[in-house]
């Protein structure tokens, strides 16, 4: 298994920040470290899914079934 984490993982975790924030009852250090943290997480699965996106492309093309929408 990878080092990196699975993006359901990484969801799960943007998750429970997205829900520690939304509570309010962090103090304002901690929030700013965990608003980082999820916009990190938030770019890392955006990238996952751009990458899946274009995977996809691919394979459809090589299926002849799609052309390239990009």
């Amino acid at each position: 298994m990878s080092k990196e984490k699975k993006f359901e993982e990484n969801l799960a975790d943007l998750e429970a920040i997205v829900q520690k924030l939304e509570s309010g009852d962090v103090a304002l250090e901690e929030a700013i470290t965990e608003f980082q943290k999820g916009m990190k997480l938030s770019k890392e699965l955006q990238d996952t899914l751009d990458q899946a996106e274009k995977t996809l492309v691919k394979v459809m093309q090589a299926d002849g079934t799609e052309a390239d929408l990009a």
